[in-house]
């Protein structure tokens, strides 16, 4: 590591704004606030228990790598840091079979409004049940506090990991398949992710006649539009390739923005009530909205 939990806890102080600046592949830190970086270096990896612990600002590149030399990996896009991508709380397209980003995150050391460091959840999966209060801070953007350390569920590489495409129909594909990792049409054509044992693999791909390809399609952005799963069907009235829809999520990929009405005010009161508890003078990230920043899954 290359700064204590308690030297990242000072910089933050426990007066006036600051934010954290981490990679800035995600934003960044806000422009004229101070800003800090949290601690980063891999402290350990448990294969046996499958969990990695780091400091928040260890790049994902990083982690990946380290875990693929013990056969394993985590369910966080590579880029930016652990603790940027825990903070915007967006999936990877292989939520379909991994869930979503929340589920990945097991405990926290997090530094507070107060300069104080929690700890919330668990070490392991076997002593995580319920909602944590860590699950809280996945999505937040740093608005309820910094993430310091983490202790993330890692998952064993599949023994083959192969992109395909069609011209099927998503949605058959999606009862048919079993367990298939990601489903992504663009209103044409269909690409999907099949993890498992080769032989296996080849059978899927036979028997819905799949094509190989290098991987997924590039997807518009930047923003990310959240549909009702069974209204996905809908996007066939669209033009082909103006969207990407992850099918079985409810995610579309779009580059224009989603037109939305004022946020429910049950949610707002309920958002402004933890931001209280959590930050009363709104010192950490000062103006952001998690709410008008866009959609977490």
């Amino acid at each position: 590591m290359d700064r204590t939990i308690d030297e990242f806890a000072a910089a933050v102080g426990t007066v006036d704004a600051v934010t954290v600046e981490g990679a800035a592949t995600r934003g960044g830190a806000l422009p004229g606030v101070p800003a800090v970086n949290a601690p980063a270096g891999i402290v350990r990896i448990d294969a046996a228990e499958m969990v990695l612990e780091c400091g928040a600002g260890t790049p994902m590149n990083e982690v990946h790598t380290a875990l693929a030399e013990v056969g394993q990996t985590v369910s966080i896009p590579s880029g930016g840091t652990i603790g940027g991508a825990l903070a915007c709380g967006i999936s990877d397209i292989t939520r379909l079979a991994h869930g979503p980003m929340r589920d990945v995150l097991l405990q926290t050391q997090f530094v507070g409004a107060s300069g104080k460091v929690t700890k919330a959840g668990g070490p392991t999966v076997k002593n995580v049940s319920g909602f944590d209060l860590c699950r809280l801070l996945v999505g937040a953007y740093g608005t309820l506090g910094f993430f310091g350390e983490v202790i993330v569920r890692t998952r064993p590489l599949p023994r083959s990991s192969r992109w395909f495409t069609t011209d099927s129909d998503p949605f058959e594909l999606l009862a048919g398949l079993y367990r298939p990792v990601s489903i992504l049409w663009d209103g044409k054509t269909t690409w999907l992710r099949l993890d498992g044992d080769p032989g296996d693999v080849d059978v899927a791909a036979s028997g819905f006649r799949l094509r190989q390809v290098d991987g997924p399609p590039p997807l518009p952005g930047p923003h990310r539009w959240s549909v009702p799963p069974g209204e996905l069907r809908a996007l066939r009235s669209e033009i082909p390739g103006s969207f990407v829809a992850q099918i079985g999520v409810g995610v579309v990929h779009r580059v224009e923005p989603q037109l939305r009405g004022p946020v429910d005010p049950a949610i707002r009161q309920l958002h402004d009530r933890i931001k209280q508890h959590f930050d009363p003078s709104g010192r950490l990230n000062p103006g952001l909205d998690p709410l008008a920043v866009g959609i977490r899954s």
